[in-house]
């Protein structure tokens, strides 16, 4: 395949001319091929914190509904994700690693990047939507098992560092994965020493956190002075717009848009289960009976058009969607740029930014080109 006539995204920007791929990127010639009709090629998205869609939740443990989550991502530009757990029991941690464990990515499907472990090992006031009768201190055994039983897929795992024993358990699974602060009440100094223990990360921004502070800045000052990568739900709903711009501002390349959807995701307005949480999507917006917010209903495409709209300059944000997530799993070497003998995971866009086609390792699994 030829795609030219478009605007190819590489090293940070769009540049104008063509691509050639086959299963892998092959080539950037101009000249030949199919006409893009000036359209954006970018590489495909990476989602490293979703839980799921279309009634199908990681944290069920059905292992048959990783196909049906898979399909829906690629469906909205994600061509690869990280299959994201909860603070459930253990019976259905084991079942969902052993799930992913012998995932077969369909034809027409998301690749999966790995697992990220969001819990147990979270802070009790800051729980938010997660089970507290299944929290529990800092585990490195249970770590070592459930990713054992994942087949070493696990790429990320969110911690909260006041709890008993983080320090250490920090210390080792950032031996194996990328380490990640959140739903969290810790203060700047022990978020300090746990990114100096070897967290790299902090999951959703500004959520699940003490706020930023002049006198007590907290994850989100520790996050800038460490030089942390920092996820951001960028549904209008858990961020406000003008918060997002200040984060791109803040974090630059270190920010990652990630989607946190759950499984009402891409269903109509209704009631739905999450761990054991009764949830109410109503207009878009994810909550509990008592109003707290909830994950998202919402994905990487739409939140595309969300951020430049709320003033992130294009190539920004697709950095934000693709390099910048890669990079924080530790994958930067395998995905999320556009780069010949890589594979050819790319997005086809209008110049309102809506998907026009979406290929996997060089095929068409959604949309289609004219002509």
């Amino acid at each position: 395949m030829r795609l030219t006539n478009a605007k190819i995204y590489r090293d940070g920007t769009f540049r104008p001319g063509g691509i050639s791929f086959e299963e892998k990127i092959t080539g950037f010639d101009g000249s030949g091929g199919r006409d893009a009709g000036g359209a954006y090629v970018v590489p495909g998205f990476i989602d490293i914190h979703t839980h799921g869609a279309v009634g199908e939740d990681a944290s069920d443990g059905r292992r048959e509904a990783i196909p049906t989550l898979s399909r829906y991502y690629a469906s909205h530009g994600v061509t690869a994700f990280c299959f994201t757990t909860m603070t459930v029991d253990e019976a259905h941690l084991f079942a969902a690693m052993e799930g992913i464990r012998s995932f077969r990515r369909p034809e027409d499907g998301a690749k999966c990047a790995g697992v990220h472990l969001e819990g147990p090992f979270l802070s009790y006031a800051k729980r938010g939507a997660q089970a507290p009768e299944n929290l529990r201190a800092p585990d490195l055994d249970l770590f070592y098992r459930l990713n054992e039983a994942s087949g070493g897929q696990v790429r990320l795992i969110t911690v909260a560092p006041e709890e008993p024993g983080a320090m250490e358990f920090i210390r080792e699974t950032a031996k194996v994965c990328a380490v990640s602060l959140g739903h969290t009440t810790a203060g700047y100094d022990t978020a300090m020493e746990a990114f100096r223990a070897g967290a790299s990360h902090v999951t959703h921004l500004f959520n699940g956190m003490p706020p930023l502070l002049h006198r007590e800045p907290g994850v989100v000052g520790a996050a800038l002075t460490a030089g942390a990568s920092a996820e951001l739900i960028c549904d209008g709903l858990h961020v406000h717009p003008a918060a997002v711009a200040a984060a791109w501002r803040m974090f630059g390349d270190k920010l990652c848009i990630i989607s946190d959807s759950l499984r009402c995701a891409g269903l109509p307005d209704g009631k739905f289960d999450m761990a054991g949480h009764t949830v109410t999507l109503r207009n878009g917006r994810a909550t509990l009976d008592d109003g707290t917010l909830a994950g998202s209903s919402t994905n990487l495409s739409e939140e595309l058009r969300n951020v430049v709209s709320f003033g992130l300059p294009l190539e920004g944000a697709v950095h934000a969607l693709t390099a910048a997530p890669a990079r924080a799993i530790r994958r930067e070497d395998e995905m999320g740029a556009l780069e010949i003998g890589r594979a050819a995971d790319l997005l086809v866009l209008d110049q309102e930014l809506r998907l026009k086609a979406v290929f996997i390792d060089g095929r068409l699994v959604h949309g289609g080109l004219e002509g």
